[in-house]
C-alpha cells in the first residue's frame, strides 16, 4: 500500500510511517493577510501534517503514474489506501480537503461523502453522495452507458432511478459488484479516481460494506481511496472497515494535536497581533491543541476584540466552552427560541436540511427564518451559503443532544411527515420515524412498511428488517400485521432464522388471514424451519396445512413443498413415503399448472436419485421445463425445483443438456443481480457438469470461482462452499492431485459433521473417495458405510448419483476379497437398472479392479465401448488406460499399446494428469515410447 513508500514495518507485521519531527503535526491557519469579517470563517491552510502530506503526495503520484523518481517518466498507475484517523476537530477534513485540493490540480475525478450520526440508518447513504453528484452530470445516454448492465441495480441505489416494481431483487453482494463496476468504470474511462469519505466512523451499515470490499482491489486500479474517522467512536459497522484495513496491513496514519508553539502561531496570525507567550499557552491548554477548537478560540477573541496578553489569559477558558458541548448549548440560548429552534430543525433533518424544510419545521415564517439563520451564520453555528450546514459535526452533534427527548421525538415524527408531503419517499421519511415513539399510527407503519419494500428493492435488506421491525412496534392494525410479519420472514431478510421462525408462526396465527396471504405464509415458515434444520416441524406444518385445505390447488402445492423440504435432506426419513406418494400422484397430473410441473420436476430427480431407468427421469424432467422452461429468480417458486431438473439431465448422461439450463440460470442470476449463493452454486455446479463431460482444466476453474464467491459471503455462504470444496476436491484426485486435494480438505476442515442437506457431490462420499486415495481404505470403508446405510434407508440408490458403493468395494478389497466382489456387483446391478453408459461404464471398471485374471480384461473390454457412447472423456481415458495396463500385465504387450497410446492422448486433452501418467509408465514398462501427446484445443467455457 501506499504506506510503504515512507513507512517500515514493525514486529507483527503492521506498517508505519516514520514522521519527520515531533513539532510537525497538523494545524489550519488563515493565509498570510487575510482580511478578517465578523461570521466568515478563514479559508485553512495546512500546517505541521509535512509527513502525511508526503505520504498523500507520493499516494497521488503513484496513481496518476507519476514515477517517484523521476517526475518526467511515466510509471505504472498504482492505487491505494489512506486511513487519517484521529480525535474530534483533530483536522482530519482540513486534511481531506487538502487530499481533494491536490487531487484537482493533477486533473483526477474526485467523488467525496461525509457520514453524519443522524443518517447511519439511510441505506447507501454515503454511497450516494460519492456517485450521484458524478452520474448525475451526464445525460441520461450517458449514464445508461456508463451503467451498462448495472442501470436497473446501481441506479436505484444511488438515487438516479427508482427500483424495479417487477421481477427479483438484486441482493447486497450484487448491489456491491455493480458498484465496484461502475466505479472501475469512472476510473478507466476518466483517468484516476480519488475517493473521499470523512468521518467514516458514521458511515450506514450498506456503503461500509461496499467500501470494505471495494479496498481490497484498489492497488490493482487507479484508484485511490482515502478515509477519515475518530477510532474512539467506531461502532460495529464501522468496524467492519476497520477490520479489513488491519487484515491487509495498512496502518493508519493518526493525526496528534497541535503542539504550543503551532497554537501560539495560529494566535499571533488569526489575530494580526503579538500575542503575549502565557496567554498562547493558556491557549494551548484550553483547547488541548485541538485545532478546530484552536480556531474558534481565535475566532472569538478576535470577535471579542480581546487583547492577546497575559491578563486576559482567564478568559480564554470561558470563550472555549462557548465552541461546544455546554457552552454551545448556553450561547443558544442567549441568542432567542428563534435561533434555537432552527438549530434543532437543522440538527434533526441533517443532510435534508434545506430552507423549504427546515422552516416548516422550525415553525418559522419566511422573514424569522431568514433572520435566525443569518444569527446563526454570524455566530459560526451555520456556514454561509446556500446549504443550511453546521461549521462542525462537533457542533451538529452538541445541539442534537441538547434537545429535550419529547421535543426531538416529535421534532423527527414532524420531519418524517413534511419529506413525505414534499415527495421525498418513504425510505428517507424512515429515517425519522425509527425516531420516533409507537403510538400505534397506522400512517407511521404504512410508511415503514412501504420503506421496507423500497429498500428491499434497493438490495439493502438489513434497512428493510429495521423498518419492519420498528412497523411491528407501533403496532400496524390488525389486517396490516399479519403482512409486515410474512415480510419480516423473507429469506433475504432473514438475518436470525429463529427469529424469522418466530415472525412466520405470530403471521399464521393472526385471525381471518386471505387465502393467498395464508398459503405464502406457510410456504416460507417450512422453508425457514427446513433452514434451521427443525425438518419434523417443516413436515408438520406442510401435514397440517394440507389436511385443513378446501382447494385442492393448496393441498397440491402443500404436497410439493412438503417433499421439497424432505427431498433436499439428507437424513430425512420421511423420504420413501413421500416418493411412492409422488409417483401416483404425478401419473394422474397433466401438467396444466406451475405446481403440477414443479412435481414432475420433483419426481425426475427422485426417478434419478433412487436408480429407476433413466428414460423415466429424462420424461419427467421434459415435461417439467415444458415449452416455456423455469424461472430460476421467481422467490415465490425458489431455484431448487429448476437446479434439481437440471442435474437430472446431468445425471442421466445428458451434461449438454444440464450446461445449457445452468448458463441460462447464471445470466438470469447476473441480470437480476443476484450475485451472493445463487451465483456461487451456478458457477460451482457448471463446473462440475464441465468434470462429468471430461473437460477437467475448465471444470477446477469453474469450481474455484464459485468457491471464491462463496467465499466472500462469510457465513453466509456455508451452504455454497460445501458444493465447491466437494467438487473441486473430487476434480483434483481425478486430475492425479491428491496431495492438492488433501491440502484443501484439512484446510477448510472439509470432514464430519456434514452439511443435513443433500450437497452434489455428496460430501461424505467425496471424504471417503479422499480417504481412498490416500491408502487409508479402512477409514474409507466406515465412512463410506455410513453414507450407505443413509441413503439406502431413503431409497437412494443409483451409484451414478452417489457412488459410494463402487468406492466402498475398492475400499473393501484388500481386507475382505469377496464382499469386495459382492459390492461391485451389487454396484453394477444398480448401474444397469438405471441404464446410463456412464454409470454401467463406471461399475465394469470398478468390478474388473476387484476381479482376478481374465475375467478382469473382459470385464473392461465391456467398459471400453460402453464409456465410448458416455459423454466424459476422462471417463473413457481411464477405461482404456485401466484396460492397457491389465493386459500388459498379463504379457500381451502387442494388444495393449492401442489402448495405453489412445488413453494417453486423451487424458492429455482432458486434463487427467494421474490418468496421463499412469499410462505412460505402463508405456515404458511395455518397453513402448510413449507418443507426443496431442495438444489440446481451447475449451470453450
Amino acid at each position: 500500500m501506499i504506506a510503504d513508500m515512507l513507512g517500515c514495518t514493525v514486529p507483527g507485521g503492521k506498517r508505519v510511517v516514520t514522521h519527520q519531527t515531533d513539532t510537525q503535526r497538523v494545524v489550519t491557519r488563515p493565509a498570510a493577510g487575510a482580511q478578517h469579517r465578523q461570521g466568515v470563517r478563514p479559508v485553512p491552510k495546512t500546517l505541521e501534517r509535512e509527513a502525511e502530506l508526503c505520504v498523500t503526495q507520493l499516494a497521488l503520484d503513484a496513481v496518476i503514474g507519476r514515477s517517484a523518481t523521476d517526475t518526467a517518466s511515466p510509471a505504472e498507475h498504482r492505487g491505494g489506501l489512506l486511513a487519517f484517523t484521529g480525535p474530534a476537530g483533530g483536522g482530519k477534513t482540513t486534511l481531506l480537503n487538502e487530499v481533494r485540493r491536490r487531487a484537482a490540480e493533477r486533473e483526477c475525478t474526485g467523488l467525496f461523502a461525509k457520514g453524519v450520526e443522524q443518517e447511519q440508518s439511510l441505506a447507501f447513504h454515503v454511497v450516494r453522495q460519492l456517485l450521484q453528484p458524478l452520474l448525475a452530470s451526464y445525460s441520461e445516454s450517458e449514464r445508461r452507458e456508463v451503467l451498462g448492465d448495472w442501470y436497473g441495480i446501481v441506479g436505484p441505489c444511488v438515487g438516479l432511478c427508482p427500483p424495479a416494481t417487477e421481477g427479483a431483487p438484486p441482493d447486497p453482494q450484487g448491489v456491491r459488484d455493480g458498484l465496484d463496476w461502475v466505479v472501475t468504470h469512472v476510473a478507466v474511462q476518466r483517468g484516476p479516481l480519488i475517493l473521499v469519505v470523512d468521518d467514516l466512523h458514521w458511515a450506514d451499515a450498506e456503503s461500509v460494506a461496499w467500501l470494505a470490499s471495494f479496498a481490497r482491489r484498489v492497488e490493482e486500479l487507479p484508484v485511490l481511496m482515502v478515509v477519515a474517522y475518530r477510532p474512539d467512536e467506531l461502532g460495529e459497522v464501522a468496524g467492519v472497515f476497520t477490520d479489513m484495513v488491519e487484515r491487509i496491513r495498512v496502518h493508519p496514519l493518526d493525526l496528534a494535536p497541535l503542539s504550543p508553539s503551532a497554537v501560539a502561531d495560529l494566535m499571533r496570525e488569526g489575530l494580526a497581533a503579538e500575542a503575549d507567550d502565557g496567554f498562547c499557552q493558556e491557549a494551548w491548554l484550553v483547547t488541548g491543541g485541538n485545532p478546530f477548537e484552536t480556531v474558534e478560540l481565535v475566532a472569538k477573541v478576535r470577535d471579542r476584540r480581546l487583547d492577546p496578553v497575559r491578563e486576559n489569559a482567564d478568559a480564554l477558558r470561558n470563550l472555549a466552552a462557548e465552541t461546544w458541548r455546554g457552552g454551545l448549548v448556553d450561547r443558544l440560548k442567549e441568542l432567542g427560541t428563534v435561533a434555537m429552534r432552527l438549530s434543532w430543525a437543522v440538527a434533526v433533518l441533517g443532510s435534508e436540511a434545506t430552507p423549504c424544510l427546515a422552516a416548516p419545521l422550525a415553525a418559522l415564517g419566511q422573514a424569522e427564518f431568514t433572520d435566525a439563520a443569518d444569527v446563526l451564520r454570524t455566530e459560526r453555528i451555520l456556514t454561509y451559503g446556500p446549504t443550511l450546514e453546521f461549521v462542525h459535526p462537533l457542533i451538529a452533534t452538541a445541539i442534537y443532544r441538547a434537545i429535550p427527548p419529547a421535543t426531538r421525538v416529535a421534532l423527527h415524527g414532524k420531519a418524517a411527515w413534511e419529506l413525505v408531503e414534499q415527495g421525498h419517499g418513504p425510505a428517507v421519511a424512515a429515517r425519522h420515524l425509527l425516531e420516533t415513539q409507537p403510538e400505534g399510527d397506522t400512517w407511521a407503519a404504512e410508511q415503514l412498511r412501504d420503506a421496507a419494500q423500497e429498500y428491499v428493492r434497493r438490495g439493502a435488506p438489513e434497512a428493510a428488517r429495521r423498518c419492519l421491525s420498528r412497523a411491528l412496534c407501533e403496532p400496524p392494525p390488525a389486517p396490516l400485521r399479519a403482512t409486515v410479519l410474512y415480510e419480516l420472514g423473507s429469506p433475504a431478510l432473514m438475518q436470525d432464522p429463529a427469529a424469522t421462525v418466530n415472525h412466520l408462526q405470530a403471521a399464521l396465527d393472526e385471525p381471518d388471514l386471505p387465502p393467498t396471504l395464508r398459503q405464502s405464509i406457510v410456504i416460507r415458515l417450512m422453508r425457514a424451519l427446513a433452514y434451521c434444520d427443525r425438518l419434523s416441524e417443516a413436515s408438520h406444518v406442510a401435514i397440517g396445512e394440507g389436511a385443513t385445505a378446501t382447494d385442492s390447488r393448496v393441498r397440491l402445492r402443500m404436497f410439493m413443498e412438503h417433499f421439497m423440504v424432505a427431498g433436499v435432506t439428507s437424513t430425512s426419513q420421511e423420504a420413501p413415503v413421500l416418493s411412492r406418494r409422488l409417483t401416483q400422484l404425478t401419473g394422474r397430473l397433466t401438467g396444466r399448472s406451475q405446481t403440477e410441473r414443479y412435481l414432475f420436476g420433483l419426481r425426475a430427480w427422485d426417478a434419478m436419485v433412487r436408480g429407476e431407468p433413466v428414460a423415466t427421469a429424462l420424461s419427467y424432467a421434459e415435461r417439467a421445463l415444458g415449452p416455456e422452461g423455469m424461472n430460476w429468480t421467481d422467490d415465490e417458486w425458489g431455484f431448487e425445483v429448476p437446479s434439481l431438473v437440471a442435474l437430472t439431465f446431468l445425471y442421466c448422461d445428458r451434461p449438454d443438456r444440464a450446461e445449457e439450463l445452468y448458463a441460462s440460470a447464471i445470466a438470469e442470476y447476473e441480470c437480476q443481480g443476484w450475485r451472493g449463493v445463487h451465483l456461487a452454486l451456478g458457477y460451482s455446479l457448471l463446473g462440475y457438469i464441465r468434470f462429468w463431460k471430461g473437460q477437467l482444466t475448465d471444470a477446477e476453474d469453474f469450481v474455484r470461482a464459485g468457491l471464491q464467491l462463496a467465499d466472500r459471503l462469510g457465513p453466509g455462504g456455508t451452504h455454497a462452499q460445501w458444493y465447491a470444496l466437494g467438487g473441486l476436491i473430487e476434480i483434483l484426485m481425478a486430475r492425479g492431485e491428491t496431495a492438492a486435494a488433501q491440502e484443501l480438505a484439512a484446510s477448510r476442515r472439509f470432514g464430519k459433521p456434514f452439511p443435513s442437506v443433500v450437497t452434489l457431490p455428496d460430501a461424505q462420499t467425496v471424504h471417503g473417495e479422499l480417504l481412498l486415495a490416500r491408502g487409508m481404505e479402512k477409514e474409507a470403508a466406515e465412512e463410506l458405510t455410513e453414507v450407505g446405510h443413509r441413503l439406502d434407508l431413503r431409497g437412494m440408490r443409483n451409484p451414478a448419483w452417489c457412488p459410494w458403493l463402487p468406492h466402498l468395494a475398492l475400499a473393501s478389497r484388500t481386507t475382505d476379497a469377496a464382499r469386495a466382489l459382492e459390492l461391485a456387483q451389487d454396484a453394477l446391478l444398480r448401474a444397469e437398472r438405471f441404464g446410463t453408459a456412464t454409470a454401467v461404464g463406471r461399475a465394469l471398471r470398478v468390478l474388473a479392479r476387484v476381479t482376478e485374471g481374465p475375467e478382469a480384461i473382459a470385464l473392461l473390454r465391456r467398459a471400453v465401448p460402453v464409456l465410448e457412447t458416455a459423454p466424459s472423456s476422462y471417463e473413457l481415458a481411464s477405461a482404456l488406460v485401466e484396460l492397457g495396463t491389465a493386459l500388459r500385465r498379463a504379457g500381451r504387450l502387442a494388444e495393449a499399446a492401442g489402448p495405453l497410446h489412445r488413453g494417453v492422448d486423451l487424458a492429455g486433452r482432458c486434463g487427467a494428469g494421474g490418468v496421463a501418467a499412469q499410462a505412460r509408465d505402463e508405456l515404458v514398462a511395455a518397453g513402448l515410447r510413449p507418443r507426443r501427446l496431442d495438444v489440446a484445443p481451447p475449451q470453450t467455457p
